[in-house]
């Protein structure tokens, strides 16, 4: 049988997409499997050198990549950039909102204003983002809006307590979004990762006890390679994915299903 007409359906050739937070982590490996499938990508961080650097290596594998750098918790900055896309780019096809802060600390132990940063980084930015990219995404009459959010999105544990508030706060979003843009052409889904071995979790994954601890709460029994995460993000983005909206993929080893 001849599968390669479904194949196709994740042909990305002619999209540009802006993936934010992926000059390294997760971001990069969603960055890299996008330009793979033949999508125009933009690299986000705040780090000029480094989102050069992971623009660079995905070019130099063949791939379209473009460095964008700026400040998601800057609106002027936001701005300018969406512009920018406008000047050079002339469209906007997919957004994953992928950047996001965590500060591990009880309620009573986190202050007002490290609330607040949490809260504009992990939920007030990605509405903005999204509102600028579904205004693009509305002149073309297509888009698919991506947002990473998390499984302690449904989850939560004594001592983490703003970060699952302002991911299930995203999901929220995005749900609202698939009925305010779905009659605009436009998807917007979720993705909640699990426990990946990314850079950020390196010294947790390298601790003879908690990486251990940590990798048995799923059934599979390991951290997620942050390459796992590329396929899903595929999905969503591409033909494939054009009926579904307002859900929530989760990609966690089945974290979230055992107790």
């Amino acid at each position: 049988m001849n599968t390669l007409p479904y194949l196709r359906n994740f042909d990305l050739t002619g999209q540009v997409a802006l993936v934010t937070g992926s000059a390294r982590g997760l971001g990069f490996c969603i960055a890299r499997a996008l330009a793979g499938c033949g999508a125009r990508v933009l690299i986000n961080g705040r780090n000029t050198e480094a989102v050069a650097a992971a623009a660079s290596e995905l070019v130099e594998a063949g791939l379209d990549a473009h460095p964008l750098p700026f400040d998601i918790s800057d609106d002027a900055e936001m701005e300018r950039a969406f512009q920018h896309i406008d000047r050079e780019h002339r469209r906007l096809d997919i957004l994953v909102n992928n950047v996001g802060a965590r500060n591990r600390k009880t309620l009573r132990d986190t202050s007002p204003a490290e609330i607040r940063e949490l809260i504009d980084t992990d939920l007030v930015a990605g509405m903005l983002l999204a509102k600028f990219a579904a205004e693009r995404m509305m002149r073309q009459g297509n888009g698919r809006l991506i947002a990473i959010t998390s499984v302690v999105g449904e989850l939560a544990r004594s001592g983490d307590a703003v970060y699952p508030a302002a991911k299930q706060g995203l999901t929220g979003m995005m749900r609202a979004l698939a009925a305010e843009f779905g009659p605009h052409g436009i998807t917007s889904n979720a993705i909640a990762p699990g426990t990946f071995a990314t850079e950020t979790n390196a010294a947790m994954v390298a601790d003879p006890t908690v990486g251990p601890r940590v990798a048995t709460r799923n059934p599979l029994g390991r951290w997620g390679e942050p390459e796992e995460i590329a396929g899903a993000a595929v999905f969503l983005a591409s033909p494939a994915a054009s009926y579904v909206n307002g859900h929530v993929l989760v990609v966690d080893g089945g974290l979230s299903i055992q107790f």
